[in-house]
C-alpha cells in the first residue's frame, strides 16, 4: 500500500505570526509532509517574510500561492522562505499540486489564468492531482457569504477534474467541505486542515 501524502492546508494569515506558529505546531504534531498556504499570507504592514519563519525554523516544506492581499513585491520576499506555486506545479509523493493565485488585489481569474492551469495540468504525470486557489469556485458552499465564487476556477475544476480543490478567501467559510463532480472541495483558513491524499 502506498503511503498517503499528509498535508496541512491553511490561509488568510494576514501577517499574523502567532497564527503561523500555531499552524507550524499543528503541522509538527500531526507529522505532515507538506504545508500548503492558500494566500493572504501578508497583512496591512510591509512584509519582510517573517510570517513564514515558524515553518522555516521547523524545517517544514511549504508551498504557497498569493491572495489578493499579497503584492507581487511581497511574493518575491516570501519566495526566499517557501516555494511559490502560482502558475506552477510541484509533485510530492506522487501527488501533483498546481496553484493559481490572485496577487495585487486581483479579485477574479481570467482566461490567462485558465491557460496557466491548462499548461500545468497537461504536464502532470501523477494520477493524483490537487488544484490550490485563493479564491473559491462558483457554485460552492462558500458563496453563502454573498461573495460570488469564481467562474474561471469552476470551469477549470469541471474540465481538469482534480482530486481536490483547496481554497480560502472567505474567512467565515473555513471548514466547509463540498464537491464539484468527483472533485473534493476544501475551504480552509487560519486554523488549518489536515488532508490526506
Amino acid at each position: 500500500m502506498t503511503k498517503k501524502l499528509r498535508i496541512l492546508a491553511g490561509g488568510d494569515l494576514h501577517g499574523n505570526i502567532d497564527l503561523a506558529r500555531k499552524l507550524s505546531e499543528k503541522a509538527k504534531k500531526n507529522k505532515v509532509d507538506l504545508v500548503v498556504l492558500t494566500g493572504d499570507i501578508t497583512g496591512a504592514q510591509e512584509n519582510d517574510g517573517s510570517v513564514l519563519e515558524p515553518f522555516e525554523k521547523s524545517n517544514q516544506k511549504v508551498v504557497f500561492i498569493p491572495g489578493n492581499w499579497d503584492t507581487s513585491k511581497e511574493v518575491e520576499t516570501l519566495r526566499k522562505k517557501a516555494k511559490c506555486i502560482h502558475n506552477y506545479y510541484v509533485t510530492y509523493s506522487g501527488v501533483a499540486i498546481s496553484g493559481i493565485g490572485n496577487p495585487d488585489w486581483k479579485m477574479e481569474l481570467d482566461y490567462s489564468d485558465l491557460d496557466s492551469i491548462k499548461k500545468n495540468f497537461s504536464r502532470m504525470k501523477s494520477k493524483k492531482r490537487i488544484l490550490v486557489s485563493h479564491l473559491h469556485a462558483q457554485g460552492t458552499l462558500a458563496e453563502f457569504s454573498g461573495i460570488p465564487g469564481d467562474k474561471i476556477l469552476r470551469k477549470a475544476v469541471e474540465y481538469f477534474k482534480p482530486d481536490m480543490l483547496i481554497s480560502s478567501h472567505i474567512h467565515e467559510g473555513e471548514g466547509l467541505e463540498d464537491a464539484i463532480g468527483k472533485t473534493k472541495v476544501f475551504q480552509v483558513g487560519r486554523n488549518g486542515k489536515i488532508i490526506e491524499i
